[in-house]
């Protein structure tokens, strides 16, 4: 069945007057007409209440298959991170973690080694600018700041300073997924860049059913979809980088103890995906650790 006429009929089947009407015509002076019958047979009360039961529970089979799928997660293994980086980009290539930190003074590009957290090349962003989040595109590497509209393109092998880009607004998350750009702004929107001119293409509006989902910030693109981060939560969200709905839910809740994040500012905050291996890192700004993850259902 095409994409749209699902799309249509969830639209009704969610239309409160569309239910409240259903349910009006099925208890009508206790009775029932099936609406499809030629001869319009009636029948009892009884049995009209079986079929408003029959009715709401395909409509709640209905809603569930079209609501997002809730996950948890299984900690597969743990590494040491830098506990002072205020993480706000994440990328794992050719067997290194790539990652951008943000705070004025305190910001940086860094290539780290997994297995022992050490950092083993970095390019420090000069002041006023807060890093935000970073991509590694053919070669490059680009890098966000949060206020300053204000994009710095690195070489990736030596971190040299290539150049600098400028776009709208506040910049908070990148990734991609080798063809375009996608770009977090702190809002409910992900824009879509071409990586060639770093020009805006088009807007995704990201929303779970008819609700935008704000606040969208660290970015990564893993297996056809693009995975978010949720500023000052533990919830991750999986997106359709067509249409920006919200597919499912990861909700970490609990990876890190409250006696390793005391900082309020130590929010969840960092995706990185090995390809090659398929894995799933996770961590956050101010963590002493990167967690390798597996995403399981919710029971």
């Amino acid at each position: 069945m095409p994409d749209a006429i699902i799309l249509e009929l969830y639209r009704k089947m969610l239309g409160v007057y569309y239910i409240e009407e259903r349910l009006k015509i099925l208890t009508r002076r206790g009775k029932i007409s099936f609406l499809a019958s030629s001869r319009g047979h009636e029948i009892s009360h009884k049995k009209a209440q079986n079929s408003q039961k029959i009715l709401l529970c395909l409509l709640c089979l209905f809603v569930a298959a079209f609501s997002p799928q809730q996950y948890g997660y299984r900690v597969v293994k743990s590494y040491p991170h830098e506990r002072n980086a205020f993480t706000q980009g994440l990328e794992f290539r050719d067997g290194f973690l790539y990652e951008g930190t943000g705070l004025v003074g305190r910001s940086s590009l860094r290539k780290v080694n997994l297995e022992t957290g050490q950092v083993v090349q970095r390019f420090d962003v000069p002041q006023p600018f807060f890093g935000e989040g970073i991509t590694v595109l053919n070669q490059r590497i680009l890098q966000l700041t949060w206020q300053s509209q204000t994009g710095f393109i690195y070489d990736k092998s030596t971190f040299r300073l290539m150049g600098s880009f400028n776009y709208s607004g506040e910049g908070w998350g990148m990734t991609n997924d080798g063809k375009q750009i996608y770009m977090s702004d702190g809002t409910s929107q992900l824009r879509v860049w071409d990586p060639a001119t770093l020009k805006e293409i088009r807007r995704i509006t990201v929303k779970d059913g008819s609700r935008e989902v704000t606040a969208l910030n660290e970015l990564e693109f893993v297996r056809g979809e693009i995975l978010a981060n949720v500023w000052q939560t533990d919830r991750i969200a999986r997106i359709a980088p067509m249409d920006g709905k919200v597919l499912g839910w990861i909700d970490l809740s609990g990876i890190l103890s409250k006696t390793d994040r005391p900082e309020p500012e130590a929010v969840l905050n960092g995706i990185a995906y090995d390809a090659a291996a398929d894995r799933l890192f996770v961590t956050g700004k101010l963590w002493p650790k990167i967690f390798e993850i597996q995403i399981v259902p919710k029971k």
